[in-house]
């Protein structure tokens, strides 16, 4: 069975990973493995802890669930990302240069774009469950204005973990997070998150 260790940055991406990502991919004979980096502040705490990762068993692969959103000042290429209007070229710029960084054969890395809470506007529908309708119906608003949820954007103000909170007042993302994740289901947020599916879809054709 193919082994692979995603690190995730909370307990929210952790408890996605066990509910959403495991069953998907154990039916393919892959076998995922949350690991929590918990306090993790820069990128060298992080660095430290893929590369041991690595070199404990090489023939597991490490990938990563980080937030393209607020990324450590230290993290490789964050000085240098290019200047283009594609939010798409900017994260595969910084994960081609983070892979450069760990140096190993068995890394995937992997951002999310922007972060954790940009999939759960994949179907905000599914926040019904646990806020009332017109939460939900500004939350839609709010999905319909940009292309996609991974569009939903990279500031302090706009980011999508700060809209959810001001349109769901009570938001906990530890309680809700996953739980609206696991509402949407992995295919509808596949569908909408081309940055996220293409990541699986790598995953998935490890051999």
């Amino acid at each position: 069975m193919i082994r692979v260790n995603i690190f995730v940055e909370g307990q929210t991406e952790e408890t996605f990973v066990r509910e959403l990502l495991y069953n998907h991919f154990l039916q393919q004979n892959i076998y995922v493995n949350p690991i929590l980096l918990g306090g993790a502040v820069t990128y060298g705490k992080i660095r430290k802890e893929l590369y041991r990762k690595c070199f404990e068993d090489s023939t597991a692969f490490v990938t990563t669930m980080l937030d393209l959103y607020g990324l450590p000042e230290d993290f490789p290429g964050k000085s240098s990302i290019p200047t283009t209007a594609n939010l798409f070229e900017k994260a595969e710029y910084l994960e081609k240069q983070m892979g450069v960084d760990i140096g190993q054969q068995n890394f995937i890395p992997n951002l999310l774009v922007h972060e954790f809470e940009g999939l759960l506007y994949s179907n905000p529908q599914a926040f019904l469950e646990y806020f009332d309708q017109s939460t939900v119906e500004q939350l839609q608003s709010e999905r319909e204005s940009f292309p996609s949820p991974e569009h939903i954007n990279n500031s302090p103000q706009t980011a999508p973990s700060k809209r959810i909170i001001r349109c769901c007042p009570g938001y906990d993302k530890p309680l809700h997070g996953s739980l609206i994740a696991m509402g949407i289901g992995l295919d509808i947020i596949r569908n909408q998150c081309q940055h996220f599916d293409k990541w699986l879809t790598r995953l998935e054709n490890i051999r």
